[in-house]
């Protein structure tokens, strides 16, 4: 033992490489100062690229730079056996429409025509009751919001994008659309919204945000969702699929001239609700024909690379992805949350949210590396998958 302190880091290193999660653990009790050297992030890094949802992304950041390495490869084994608690935390008296975004320890979620934002309880497996702030300011459902640095930017079915400064009061609202804003996506300085009235509108955030339309592309369908891609050069509109056009389209953003089409063949009513980029050349996109889709536009266009069907060929209302293997998806019944493994063609795991006497969608969902949060039209729940007294359960 004291043969192998006296070999330098970068060896130690490169020997426990070799070694799985089972080695480390055991390698750990053996003495304090291998469970100190185990316990390193650098140890673990290897391994935990390789695991689902630890937080490490394909582009090499770390979500979770505060959780160590070790600890959230163990949490990700839980993810992968469906090892975890559901709870119900909120509840409402009428079925909504709601959306909800996940920052740090809040979460927001819209209801009706307000925004709320909450604090997470320490756990994660629960929000103070009162919300902390009330974004208000929609006569009619707020349909899609998003956050960024400094605002909180809601769409709502009165045609009006609003924006509120998260640190000071102040609002911009304006009249976007004819018809109720379905879907937004911001990156830096540029906004991109969709709408029922078939168009989509590109507009320029100034400094002093001052808001300007830049672009109108007519769709000719209803738009669903669109998202703009990290480079900020082009965006994807997600429409209904109910003429002649594909759902799936990519534009330049400058320009607002079609790039490209994405896929081919997609049967009439097959529209697209929801599209996650991942990075400027691949993204995920899901909707009303049960598959969930990868998308490289290096390889092609006219063909997803992988693809995955909904197994009770339920249409999907929502998307997430850990930027490395791991998907989430929302059901259209049952408030079934199904996790995905991009490396396998089955489904992970299923979890049943809703009882068969009040079915719901699941409308939105977001996760972390150690809850998943669950909009259903009357209920929010979480599953939590951190606490290592559930290990075993389901």
């Amino acid at each position: 033992m004291l043969l192998l302190f006296q070999l330098p880091e970068d060896i130690l290193y490169l020997i426990l490489g070799y070694l799985d999660c089972q080695a480390l653990s055991c390698l750990s009790q053996v003495c304090r100062k291998l469970y100190c050297f185990t316990g390193r992030d650098a140890v673990w890094r290897r391994i935990a690229k390789e695991c689902i949802n630890t937080g490490l992304t394909k582009q090499g950041l770390d979500l979770a730079p505060l959780i160590p390495l070790k600890d959230r490869v163990k949490v990700s084994q839980n993810w992968r056996k469906g090892w975890c608690k559901k709870e119900v935390i909120l509840k409402w008296k009428y079925n909504l429409l709601p959306w909800i975004q996940l920052e740090d320890n809040k979460l927001y979620l819209s209801q009706a025509a307000d925004i709320r934002m909450y604090q997470l309880r320490p756990d994660g497996r629960g929000v103070q009751r009162r919300p902390m702030e009330v974004f208000a300011g929609h006569q009619e459902d707020v349909c899609k919001f998003i956050l960024t640095e400094s605002h909180l930017i809601s769409a709502g079915g009165d045609g009006k994008i609003i924006m509120h400064h998260r640190r000071e009061p102040f609002i911009v609202q304006f009249l976007a659309h004819n018809e109720e804003v379905n879907c937004i996506d911001c990156r830096g300085r540029v906004l991109v919204s969709g709408s029922r009235d078939r168009t989509a509108r590109v507009w320029s955030i100034s400094s002093d945000v001052v808001v300007e339309l830049l672009h109108t592309i007519p769709t000719v369908d209803r738009v669903w969702s669109v998202a703009i891609s990290p480079s900020v050069s082009s965006f994807v509109t997600g429409t209904a699929c109910c003429g002649h056009e594909a759902p799936l389209r990519i534009w330049d953003v400058e320009s607002c001239q079609l790039l490209s089409c994405l896929g081919m063949d997609f049967r009439r009513g097959a529209g697209i609700l929801d599209v996650f980029y991942e990075t400027p050349s691949t993204l995920l996109s899901c909707g009303y024909d049960t598959y969930i889709r990868y998308w490289d536009i290096r390889a092609s266009t006219r063909k997803c690379v992988m693809e995955w069907e909904e197994p009770c060929d339920s249409a999907l209302y929502c998307i997430q992805s850990d930027n490395n293997y791991m998907i989430a998806s929302g059901s259209s019944y049952y408030g079934v949350v199904r996790l995905w493994d991009k490396r396998q063609t089955r489904c992970l795991q299923t979890f049943s949210l809703s009882s068969p006497k009040t079915s719901s969608p699941v409308y939105c969902l977001r996760f972390n590396t150690t809850h998943l949060y669950a909009a259903l039209s009357s209920t929010l729940h979480v599953l939590d998958f951190k606490g290592l007294e559930y290990q075993g359960r389901k």
